[in-house]
Parts: C-alpha cells; sequence; structure tokens
C-alpha cells in the first residue's frame, strides 16, 4: 500500500514540474518532505490505509501553520487536497 501512495505523489509530482508553475513546484516540495515522514511513521504501523495517512499528513499541516506565512501554508494545504483526491480515488 506504501509504495502506490509513493507511486502516486511522484507521478502527481511530475505533473506539477511539467506545468512549471513555481508556487506548485514549493508547495510539492514542501508536501513532498512531510509525506515522506507519515510513509516513514506508516511503515511501523498495522494500520496503512489511507485513513491513517491523512490523519498523519492532517498533523504535519498543523506544524506547517507554525513554520509558513499563510500564503505559503494555504498553496501547501491546496496541493495535500489535490493529492489526497488522487490517493483515495
Amino acid at each position: 500500500m506504501l509504495e502506490q501512495y509513493e507511486t502516486a505523489l511522484y507521478e502527481w509530482i511530475e505533473g506539477i514540474v511539467a506545468k512549471g508553475d513555481e508556487d506548485a513546484l514549493f508547495a510539492s516540495g514542501y508536501l513532498q518532505g512531510h509525506f515522506a515522514v507519515a510513509l516513514s511513521q506508516l511503515e511501523a504501523e498495522t494500520q496503512q490505509d489511507f485513513a491513517s495517512l491523512s490523519a498523519k499528513m492532517d498533523a504535519c499541516l498543523e506544524l506547517a501553520k507554525n513554520e509558513l506565512e499563510d500564503a505559503d501554508y494555504a498553496l501547501v494545504e491546496s496541493a495535500w487536497q489535490q493529492l489526497s483526491e488522487r490517493l483515495s480515488a
């Protein structure tokens, strides 16, 4: 299951890179780091479903609120919504 999430992430990022939008590149790069942390945490757990991943990402995004300016946080939050829709489909 984790490989599927990782593959979906890289395919999603490839699409963003192809478009070349700087804001989307920033948001996807920032999100990629948090996504890697969430996946590594899931490796040690028995529940590796989308709900578990989503909960970990939500916790990461809470931390991001303190790290990012509001406009940047909005970009990252929107990027997570796009990616999560892709992952849950």
